[in-house]
């Protein structure tokens, strides 16, 4: 069975390869652009923006999600004693360093772990999932996210965050010069439009199902790291039930930054097809539950 640090080389050189492919990609679209409107410059300023996401997305990964979710910093001033005693105790229990606790003002149950390592990792939990849920299925969520930051996944998805919508970005880019600009249709334009309109379609879809798949897998490792970290898989299994039961949507749900969360920040449970799974940002709930308790 996946213990806490199974993964964690595993994830660093997964980050790695993610950043290097994104930057050779970065770099290709750059020049198709560059030699289609005859423009060398184009080339140099896809390679600074490459290199400016891939260093801003991995040193500034915590900051970026925890703007985008509106989450608030919580001191340790005893207003959130028990929460901060959790998170301590687990923390330890795990040999990782206590990380930041933020709280997201939502009533939406859900939680939350990232952070480039576990010197500068960030937990956070919406006040909703404070109040559904007893002490031990808490430490059952909590050890969940600890095991994100112990196995180094985190750092992937939050990488994965910025790199996916900077290409989506750019591959929009790239479909509109191809049709509005160029003085160089001349030098294969047909072929050339073609080739820019495959790209901008496929590269978001192809980075995004990436993405999902990263996501899926992580939750069950973090799923057995997490019931490995209590001892106590139930505590787990129950709170998952129960935020599976709640199907309000959170306030400030993202598509960018949804498969960073314990559950689909959507709300609901979500459809079982193939296709659904396929492009499902976390495992269906029942999966999950039964893998806890052993079925």
């Amino acid at each position: 069975m996946a213990t806490l640090y199974t993964h964690q080389d595993s994830n660093i050189r997964k980050t790695w390869f993610l950043m290097s492919v994104f930057l050779l990609v970065v770099i290709f679209i750059g020049w198709g652009i560059s030699w289609y409107l005859d423009s060398p410059v184009i080339l140099f300023v896809a390679v600074v923006c490459a290199l400016f996401m891939n260093v801003f997305s991995y040193w500034y990964s915590d900051k970026i999600v925890v703007r985008m979710t509106g989450a608030r910093l919580v001191p340790d001033d005893g207003t959130y004693r028990e929460l901060h005693n959790i998170v301590e105790n687990l923390a330890i229990t795990a040999g990782l360093p206590k990380p930041s606790i933020y709280i997201i003002d939502d009533q939406a149950p859900n939680a939350f772990a990232t952070g480039r390592n576990p010197e500068h990792a960030v937990v956070a939990v919406t006040t909703g999932i404070l109040q559904i849920l007893n002490r031990t299925e808490l430490e059952g969520v909590l050890a969940h996210e600890l095991s994100h930051i112990g196995n180094r996944d985190m750092l992937v998805s939050t990488v994965a965050v910025v790199l996916v919508g900077f290409l989506a970005i750019l591959a929009d880019f790239f479909l509109r010069m191809t049709f509005f600009g160029g003085n160089n249709r001349e030098k294969g334009g047909a072929l050339f439009l073609i080739l820019g309109i495959v790209a901008a379609i496929l590269v978001p879809i192809a980075a995004q199902l990436i993405q999902f798949a990263i996501s899926r897998k992580r939750e069950f490792l973090a799923d057995a790291s997490g019931a490995l970290l209590t001892r106590y898989p139930e505590g787990l299994a129950s709170a998952l039930e129960k935020i599976a039961q709640t199907s309000q949507p959170m306030k400030r749900a993202n598509h960018a930054t949804a498969h960073l969360f314990i559950a689909n920040p959507f709300g609901g449970q979500g459809l079982t097809s193939k296709v659904n799974k396929l492009f499902s940002t976390h495992p269906p709930v029942h999966e999950r539950v039964q893998a806890l308790r052993g079925h």
